[in-house]
């Protein structure tokens, strides 16, 4: 029993297969996943998925590479959809200072506001963080992001990093990159984060685990994440996957 706390099922990637893809996880044990909708374009093509599909469920934001393209009246698009019963958090949001694709400025100030509308609505956020880690720790200490917590997604910080956001009330998220040879700073900093704190994901079609590195990435392949946790962790795969199964259950409130 597992569940994928971070795909991109509506990807064109899957155009050619999608049905076939999910039918792949539930056949390997995966018995929820949540999409990420994080744009103009990938916002509806999620909420499709969560309609047609009892066990996917949604997260829907403004991605850090998109803020320059967010107007206001999408922050009103992302408080109507947070009334969905399957929408579960506001995200991915964060910070993105590796693509030069929208001003820090921008990033910055769409972020905050997405943590606003996260505690007004009472929904838990999932960071996209990528080389910014002092400002999404200023920016979340600042906007009170404790209050409602969230997912640190597919992390690859240092402990010290990790330890501020558990004491931030936020779960860490680990993906594919554990499963690398040379992924020594991630599989360090998984053996630290407690059990009851850490979740699984793929962030499928991209980042596959090995063995298929290099190849499409997807939500069956949650569980070569989950068999490199419990290694490290020194426990079963199945113990593995009932915690991170019902830690995602509790901070998301699936079914």
């Amino acid at each position: 029993m597992l569940i994928d706390t971070h795909t991109h099922l509506d990807s064109k990637d899957f155009d050619e297969d999608r049905a076939q893809t999910i039918q792949r996880a539930v056949d390997n044990g995966v018995t929820r996943m949540v999409n990420i909708g994080f744009n103009r374009e990938t916002i509806p093509t999620t909420m499709q998925l969560v309609e047609a599909y009892d066990f996917i469920y949604g997260v829907v934001g403004w991605h850090p590479q998109d803020a320059k393209d967010m107007l206001p009246e999408d922050l009103i698009w992302i408080e109507e959809l947070c009334k969905h019963e399957k929408v579960v958090a506001i995200g991915e949001i964060g910070l993105d200072y590796h693509w030069d694709t929208s001003p820090k400025e921008t990033q910055q100030r769409v972020f905050r506001e997405q943590i606003q509308l996260a505690r007004k609505v009472k929904m838990p956020i999932v960071i996209h963080n990528r080389e910014a880690h002092q400002d999404i720790l200023q920016i979340l200490k600042e906007e009170q992001a404790a209050e409602v917590g969230g997912i640190m997604h597919c992390f690859s910080g240092s402990w010290e990093t990790a330890k501020a956001c558990l004491d931030m009330n936020f779960y860490i998220s680990f993906g594919g990159p554990v499963t690398y040879k040379n992924a020594k700073q991630p599989k360090e900093v998984l053996a630290l984060v407690p059990l009851d704190r850490l979740l699984l994901e793929t962030d499928s079609p991209y980042l596959t685990p090995h063995p298929y590195r290099g190849k499409r990435n997807e939500s069956a392949y949650v569980k070569l994440v989950a068999e490199a946790a419990a290694a490290i962790h020194h426990v079963s795969l199945e113990e593995i996957a009932q915690i991170t199964t019902n830690n995602a259950i509790r901070l998301l409130g699936l079914k």
